[in-house]
């Protein structure tokens, strides 16, 4: 497999869900908690697999940080197979769908598009929350080739599997890519950074920090035995681990 990491940048994010670009210039003085948004292109013998979309953020030029990046690799959006979504937090979503003079369009027209449905109805029973973007969410779900998910856990295809675990949200879900004795692990915002493995921590940011604490440590032992490639979304310095 090849991994991709499309790292946008570092930022700082505020208490109401603002996020701001960290530069040399403001690193010392923007405040808010400080994190990555990296989403992964996973390339299989079979798929183009984004794991999450990331914020769209767009670079001075206009474009996208991410479209940058796939253009850096040869890769064009219409190449990706498909897009799996851990949770629906801004940060993971926003880049999936882009603004055109006809309206919103997919950012990657070919991709089927994977969201669990019981994530979903706990965002909109939250309205308000500025976790949640919703006039983005809104305009995703009436995208044609999503794929809804509903079961606690399985298979999307021979190589990638998945399971709900909960934690950050009540029905966040990881996912495992395999191919080759080799296993890609993302675990999105219940393994957010490498320092989440150093300290084992309930964190009060998550819908139940004890559950994601202690998936954490199960984790890490698999990790470990089975030589996961462990991807890092909002690690300012790393991508991937391997225990």
């Amino acid at each position: 497999m090849k991994i991709i990491p499309l790292k946008e940048g570092n930022f700082s994010a505020s208490r109401t869900k603002d996020f701001t670009l960290l530069t040399d210039e403001n690193f010392d003085t923007v405040k808010g908690i400080r994190m990555s948004v990296q989403p992964f292109l996973i390339i299989t013998d079979h798929d183009y697999i984004l794991l999450d979309a990331g914020t769209g953020w767009k670079n001075a030029d206009g474009k996208t940080a991410v479209s940058e990046l796939l253009e850096q690799e040869n890769i064009k959006p219409e190449q990706i197979t498909k897009l799996l979504l851990s949770h629906l937090h801004k940060d993971h979503i926003d880049g999936s769908i882009q603004k055109t003079d006809n309206g919103f369009v997919p950012t990657f027209p070919n991709a089927q598009i994977y969201i669990q449905k019981r994530e979903l109805a706990f965002a909109m029973e939250n309205q308000g929350n500025p976790s949640f973007d919703f006039d983005i969410l809104e305009k995703l779900i009436t995208l044609p080739d999503i794929v809804w998910m509903d079961e606690d856990q399985g298979k999307i295809s021979d190589e990638i599997s998945f399971e709900v675990v909960g934690g950050h949200t009540p029905f966040m879900q990881v996912f495992w890519i395999r191919e080759n004795n080799e296993t890609v692990f993302y675990g999105a915002d219940d393994l957010p950074q490498e320092s989440y493995l150093k300290y084992h921590l309930a964190y009060k940011s998550d819908f139940d920090g004890r559950k994601a604490m202690e998936l954490r440590v199960e984790w890490q032992k698999k990790a470990a035995e089975e030589q996961w490639k462990i991807l890092l979304y909002h690690d300012l310095d790393k991508a991937v681990i391997q225990i």
